[in-house]
């Protein structure tokens, strides 16, 4: 049997543990120990690593997002570039002026600090609105309380300083327009961009609340080439989005300053144009070179000024131009449309002439007696009674609508809708403008049933063929129209923005010279004696032109010329088409128009003293208004 005790020694059977159960032992409180540091260890081990994740491997990602609570960017505007014409001329431009700003703060702070300015800044209640209302949608941006102030404005802000402590005065870009009304419609203008434009990522990436942006004109076409890039500048925030402190300048990202530009358009000749266009009538004036496509002058009247649209426009003043009755807004020259009359008989010359239905020595089979039948309708003449058989050139010089209603019959419907279609009377002109308006033209007999719901009478293509009926075109497009007939045919879309690269032609009579040089004969004899601009001639330049007096359901007649002018016996250099509203016969308002500002232009180009006054024959005669009958 095994002796359980050796010595006076206790000996536990295997498997027993020599510490005693008791939690206050040494050993087990040694045990405990040994196990909490262990844990405090990995616990250590953990947060270091922790740490070191955070202020070693990802320091610069939580320094950035420290930064972003502490910091807030404020947009610093970019100058937009420069705005040239043909000649280098300036017709818009980046200025540096102070405007006065209130840091971001709750609205309550922002209306007490409007109350302020008030009397300071002389604000009006609905700019005051107008101000919250804009402080509610940007309320982390400097609201710009009044732009471009002036130095009485400046001393009185610096004299209550102590009252403003949220206002700052900054050096801003701002646009102006130095030839105001005359560029209105070219160039547009500038303005806060949209919540909807903001909608639309694609065309306004990159782009952020507050921004000015194009909103019109070439300032909308060539938005991103005149825009730059704006800056940014910081300003440290408390928690509750409280400015402390605005950041040193040099920490700031400077802006980058648009791209300037040069336009086709002649200054000169575009202010003149608005110097002699009547005040109080509404029409429209395009000028172009013939067959390249450049504009030299494209005038709207009524314009605005488009300096009062500059940052921000007060709401009487956007009531005021928006309802107005003339809708100065409208650029008509690419926006309005016309029946064209008797100008559009051209284009039924070369549909006529390019088909081969006739020849320049064509005489139509019904002399004109003062008006014809056809398919049971009796249509007029303008000239009661009549102009007797007649020659292509003699039809155009004389605007015989009877010649033209046997040319339209012979062509017929189906072939005059195509053709004119295929000219482009029926689309737009492709113009580097926005918001362009197609021409109204019928693409062919089926046109009639899908817009009007009947098919079109045998007798439809008489009205067509003089450009009445359902044919509007604007006076774009007749300038183009006819700068391929000054020139060798063909017109590519036009434009305005300078060495433009070369487009294929948009508009093509195809024509030959021969027939191109008999149109030319028959214009040239509408300013001839006898013929129905005679009066509206020049002095030192061949013009050649259409007159054309448009039927309108609304009130008077429309007013029309279209052609071109140049040295005699020479090439022509410029095209022009005028309309004028409610301003009856061609001859008498449109044509005087026109020829003034051909007449302008070759003076300059040919270095020639300008005379800011200049007449046709029929001023220098003392005539102002054309004799009874000798119109259309």
């Amino acid at each position: 049997m095994r002796t359980l005790y050796r010595r006076s020694t206790y000996v536990y059977p295997p498997g027993l543990s020599l510490v005693p159960r008791h939690p206050f032992h040494p050993h087990a409180r040694r045990q405990r120990a040994l196990q909490a540091t262990g844990f405090i260890g990995l616990l250590l081990l953990t947060l270091g690593s922790a740490y070191f994740r955070t202020q070693i491997l990802q320091n610069q990602d939580y320094a950035l997002r420290s930064n972003d609570n502490r910091l807030r960017a404020i947009s610093i505007p970019a100058p937009r570039g420069a705005i040239y014409d043909r000649t280098g001329k300036l017709i818009a431009e980046t200025i540096t002026t102070h405007a006065l700003f209130l840091e971001p703060a709750s609205l309550d702070s922002t209306r007490e600090m409007l109350e302020r300015l008030k009397p300071i800044l002389q604000l009006s209640d609905s700019l005051e609105a107008l101000l919250l209302e804009k402080r509610a949608h940007q309320p982390n941006q400097p609201l710009a309380v009044a732009n471009d102030l002036n130095f009485d404005q400046l001393s009185r802000v610096e004299e209550h300083r102590a009252e403003l402590p949220a206002v700052s005065l900054e050096p801003i870009p701002l646009r102006r327009y130095p030839k105001g009304e005359a560029v209105a419609h070219i160039i547009g203008y500038v303005g806060e961009i949209s919540e909807r434009e903001l909608a639309d990522s694609a065309h306004w990436k990159g782009y952020k609340p507050g921004q000015e942006v194009g909103k019109a004109g070439i300032e909308r076409e060539y938005e991103h080439t005149l825009a730059g890039v704006p800056g940014e500048r910081y300003v440290e925030v408390d928690a509750r989005g409280k400015v402390i402190r605005p950041l040193a300048r040099d920490e700031a990202n400077q802006p980058v300053a648009g791209h300037d530009i040069h336009l086709t358009i002649d200054l000169a000749a575009q202010r003149f144009a608005h110097d002699i266009f009547p005040p109080k009538m509404k029409g429209a004036v395009v000028a172009m070179v013939p067959s390249t496509g450049e504009i030299l002058v494209m005038y709207s009247n009524p314009s605005y000024d488009p300096n009062q649209l500059i940052g921000g426009i007060p709401r009487a003043l956007w009531r005021a131009l928006s309802g107005d009755p003339g809708h100065p807004l409208l650029n008509r020259a690419t926006g309005g449309t016309y029946p064209p009359g008797s100008t559009f008989k051209l284009a039924t010359a070369v549909v006529g002439l390019a088909s081969g239905i006739i020849k320049p020595d064509t005489h139509m089979p019904i002399p004109c007696t003062g008006g014809m039948t056809y398919a049971g309708r009796y249509a007029r003449c303008w000239k009661r009674e009549g102009h007797g058989s007649l020659d292509l050139a003699g039809a155009i010089a004389a605007s015989c609508n009877v010649y033209f209603y046997q040319l339209g019959i012979w062509l017929g419907l189906s072939r005059l809708t195509a053709e004119g279609t295929r000219l482009g009377f029926s689309r737009e002109t492709g113009v580097d403008l926005p918001s362009e308006q197609a021409g109204t033209f019928p693409t062919g007999t089926h046109w009639y049933k899908k817009h009007f719901g009947w098919a079109p009478t045998p007798s439809e293509v008489m009205s067509l063929a003089i450009g009445q009926g359902p044919n509007a075109q604007t006076p774009l497009r007749m300038a183009q129209f006819y700068s391929a007939l000054a020139g060798d045919g063909t017109a590519p879309a036009p434009h305005l923005l300078a060495h433009a690269r070369k487009a294929p032609a948009e508009t093509d009579l195809k024509v030959t010279p021969e027939i191109l040089q008999a149109l030319r004969k028959g214009l040239a004899e509408v300013t001839e004696p006898g013929g129905t601009a005679y009066y509206a001639s020049l002095k030192h330049w061949k013009l050649y032109g259409k007159t054309g007096t448009a039927e309108n359901s609304q009130g008077a007649d429309h007013g029309w010329f279209a052609g071109f002018a140049g040295p005699p016996g020479g090439a022509p250099e410029i095209a022009v088409a005028a309309v004028v509203e409610h301003s009856g016969h061609g001859g008498v308002v449109a044509a005087p128009i026109a020829a003034k500002i051909a007449d302008f232009y070759l003076n300059e180009i040919h270095h020639l003293p300008t005379d800011p006054h200049a007449q046709t024959l029929g001023e220098r005669l003392g005539i102002r208004e054309l004799p009874s009958g000798d119109h259309d």
